[in-house]
């Protein structure tokens, strides 16, 4: 259920009705949003904070977050924050209903229980999907941990443009990227179905129609960039990502891009390289369906075939003026093999390691 924010918050104190007590996760971000924090304190309802995690949340800090859970006897959870602060609201209460203290990693090799607890999340930026996607990530001993469960999906978002109002532009830019290649991959996925490409179609417009607005940071332009992201997070929801997430994780390691913004150089070349290497098809579907869907995928963009489309999505990264990073020879080595196999195979197109590194010599200079 997505509720908002207008007549002072309203609709949220429908849903803090009979709730006793609230762990509020929260990140940084909380300190910025004034009117929302006014109306935690207004409210009867009883507020325990837990903001003691970092970005990529530790498993550590998730065993610390259920046992304030427990302790101040909490019946619900809102998160407000970014992808890294719904993480932890999810593991939180995907944990709370399994047994034990948690030492060790326990509950990362326990079987899941279900709960009814009540999850509100309040994104504060506009790209991950976290909201609308059964999927965590936390790490344990160095090691990142994929936590995938349906009951981790949130039971309401609240949709607060003045979210989004003290985003400094290179994560405005960056976030809308992510929510960008999220509806792009979606599409194009192994996995998709016609459920999956009609949310990436309203997510592709949605992104479009709002960036100039979301750019300037209009109330109607975050309004409308979060509607996007959610809707691309529920694209990703049933196809997972594809080849440019895989390969872009170790460009934002190398060289301290921020997460979307090397998607979308990942991105912006495979669409087009897709579009010349369809021979290699790997979707069981056949050659022809992935051309039709990189056709369709095209004028999802606006445009009238897969050719123009990947052109537009060039224009689109060139208007943000976004940095390309130099690689030297050894970062390229870095680069070719640190792909996950895994999520390559979520990629219509065969990829190898000599694919891969004639990839990344045109993503980067």
């Amino acid at each position: 259920m997505i509720i908002t924010s207008e007549n002072n918050y309203r609709e949220l104190d429908v849903w803090l009705e009979g709730k006793k007590k609230i762990l509020l996760v929260c990140d940084d971000a909380i300190r910025f949003l004034k009117e929302f924090t006014k109306k935690l304190d207004e409210v009867k309802t009883a507020i325990v904070q837990f903001s003691d995690f970092q970005s990529n949340p530790l498993y550590e800090s998730v065993v610390k977050g259920v046992k304030l859970f427990r302790e101040e006897q909490c019946d619900s959870i809102i998160a407000v924050g970014g992808g890294s602060a719904m993480d932890m609201a999810k593991c939180i209460k995907l944990y709370s209903s399994l047994s034990g203290d948690g030492a060790d990693g326990a509950w990362l090799r326990a079987k899941a229980v279900p709960n009814n607890i009540p999850f509100l999340v309040m994104p504060t930026t506009a790209g991950t999907g976290s909201e609308a996607t059964s999927y965590a990530v936390i790490y344990y001993n160095g090691t990142k941990q994929s936590i995938t469960n349906e009951n981790i999906i949130p039971g309401t978002i609240l949709m607060d443009p003045n979210a989004l109002k003290t985003l400094p532009l290179y994560q405005r830019k960056s976030t809308m990227c992510d929510a960008l290649c999220h509806a792009i991959e979606s599409f194009w996925s192994v996995n998709s179905t016609e459920e999956s490409k009609k949310y990436s179609r309203r997510a592709i417009e949605g992104v479009l129609v709002n960036m100039d607005g979301y750019l300037a940071n209009t109330e109607e332009g975050n309004a409308g960039m979060l509607m996007a992201a959610y809707t691309a997070g529920k694209a990703i929801n049933i196809t997972q990502t594809t080849a440019g997430h895989a390969m872009c994780y170790k460009i934002t390691g190398l060289f301290q891009s921020a997460h979307g913004h090397a998607a979308i150089l990942c991105d912006r070349v495979l669409f087009q390289w897709m579009a010349e290497y369809t021979d290699e098809c790997i979707d069981p579907r056949g050659e022809e369906y992935l051309k039709e869907t990189l056709a369709e995928l095209g004028q999802a963009m606006g445009c009238k075939d897969a050719k123009s489309g990947s052109e537009k999505l060039k224009s689109i990264f060139n208007k943000l003026e976004l940095e390309i990073p130099a690689a030297t020879a050894q970062q390229y080595e870095e680069l070719k093999m640190s792909v996950n196999p895994d999520r390559l195979k979520n990629h219509p197109i065969a990829l190898n390691v000599n694919a891969i590194d004639a990839l990344y010599h045109e993503i980067l200079r």
